[in-house]
């Protein structure tokens, strides 16, 4: 593998519209998701069955395909053309998406939900994958972000136009006007062309290996600094759902909310300070890490350390109501709450942008969609159960209050995140390519990330 020195080819429009097409993509897999949580009622309402059911379609057999077909998504980026996947997924992701608002029955709706948590799977590794070959690794953290930050604009769309439409059209026409934007976008992915694997990174040549599924996990595993950053990323998440699926029930029960005024603060004033802070952190990181690598775990660490402690006060803050606005009560512990969320979300762009450079570039998606596994089973599946259960063992001695130090006691996990994110930061590995870097960056050597 050999680097190259010249200064990359002007960024133009064309790679910034495919971009964007990624971040609608992205964005529409989470207002599906976000617009689930206002469909609960009428689909009760409409089948008859219980909260139980009702979780069990919106959250865990959601997450488990997710999980379970992530690592397939990954490699069928890495073997087979990217926008001619991303063309198929959305094509199938689409009909999946119409037969949940054609279902007749519960049992169909659990179905046709978990169909298109498996035609959503290639969606994040893919397109990762791809932003690591349209943008230069000084560039890449930005655009990371901005990719990474389509959540938030799904939330706003998915929980307030959700809920009008849902309310006035009913839940059925919900799941179609989904669809309609996903086949736009399957037509425009299968007319794109696909960029260069490895194009910033100097690879000259360096074909696939043709690794079967099992192998290729392996491989990566073994791969340290990778092994290092995948787990360090996966416990964030542990810690990150956690709090962000609880937040709401802590401002009720500890500042005396009501769950609507809880909701759009949790909603507003996170949601708002983590798009800034991510977008921010991303053109951050892009300028610092163009003159020396280290950068590139120093953010993380830098955002881990503020956003905890940011998060600390804002829960142990005592009850007081700072400002009202519009005759929304306001505690003003949401100050340490906007202050958490800015720093809290530094560690996605640097984290997946070292991601790519401590693989091969036919690696990539699969290295991410293994990365998305674990984020999934320890996010979705173990931070938000992990709090309710410490709440209950706590709940004898603190009352109401026992949430406030459950959301605490699984947030101090933070430590071994950052832990593993030093480890990294004295490995040889990582050492040895921390250092200022040409227009090309390349890529971490191969050689050394077994050592």
């Amino acid at each position: 593998m050999t680097t190259g020195n010249a200064a990359p080819p002007r960024l133009g429009w064309r790679t910034h519209g495919v971009l964007a097409l990624l971040v609608v993509a992205y964005a529409s897999s989470f207002i599906g998701r976000q617009i689930m949580s206002v469909m609960i009622e009428p689909i009760k309402l409409e089948f008859g069955v219980s909260d139980t059911a009702m979780g069990l379609v919106s959250g865990l057999s959601f997450a488990a395909v997710y999980a379970l077909l992530g690592l397939p998504a990954g490699r069928l980026a890495d073997r087979h053309s990217r926008m001619r996947v991303l063309a198929i997924t959305a094509a199938l992701w689409a009909l999946a998406t119409l037969l949940c608002g054609m279902a007749t029955g519960f049992v169909v709706l659990a179905l046709a939900r978990m169909l298109v948590a498996a035609t959503e799977t290639p969606v994040t590794p893919t397109s990762l994958s791809l932003i690591a070959d349209l943008y230069p690794v000084q560039n890449r953290s930005l655009a990371i972000s901005c990719f990474t930050g389509a959540p938030t604009l799904s939330a706003i769309v998915g929980l307030s136009v959700g809920a009008w439409l849902v309310d006035v059209h009913g839940w059925r026409t919900g799941f179609v006007l989904i669809a309609i934007p996903l086949l736009f976008l399957s037509l425009i992915f299968g007319f794109l062309g696909e960029p260069q694997r490895g194009r910033w990174d100097g690879v000259v040549a360096h074909p696939d290996p043709g690794e079967r599924l099992l192998q290729s996990a392996l491989t990566l595993l073994r791969n340290r600094p990778y092994l290092l950053l995948m787990s360090a990323s996966a416990l964030t998440t542990f810690s990150a759902y956690a709090f962000a699926m609880w937040n709401t029930s802590f401002l009720v029960r500890s500042h005396a909310l009501s769950l609507q005024h809880a909701g759009i603060l949790a909603g507003v004033v996170s949601g708002a300070a983590m798009a800034v802070g991510g977008v921010f952190s991303g053109w951050l990181t892009d300028r610092l890490s163009a003159l020396n690598r280290a950068w590139l775990l120093r953010i993380p660490l830098l955002g881990h350390l503020l956003g905890l402690t940011g998060l600390a006060l804002y829960l142990l803050w005592p009850q007081a109501t700072w400002l009202t606005v519009a005759g929304l009560p306001v505690p003003s512990a949401m100050l340490w709450a906007a202050f958490s969320g800015f720093f809290s979300i530094w560690w996605v762009a640097a984290s997946f942008n070292l991601l790519t450079q401590l693989v091969s570039p036919w690696q990539r998606a699969t290295a991410i969609a293994l990365q998305t596994v674990f984020s999934t089973l320890l996010g979705i599946g173990l931070g938000p159960l992990a709090v309710g259960l410490l709440s209950d063992v706590l709940g004898s001695t603190f009352g109401d209050d026992s949430l406030r130090y459950a959301i605490l006691i699984v947030n101090v996990f933070l430590l071994v995140p950052m832990g593993l994110l030093v480890m990294l930061y004295c490995s040889r590995a990582y050492h040895a390519a921390a250092a200022p870097v040409p227009a090309a960056m390349a890529p971490l050597a191969l050689t050394e990330v077994g050592a």
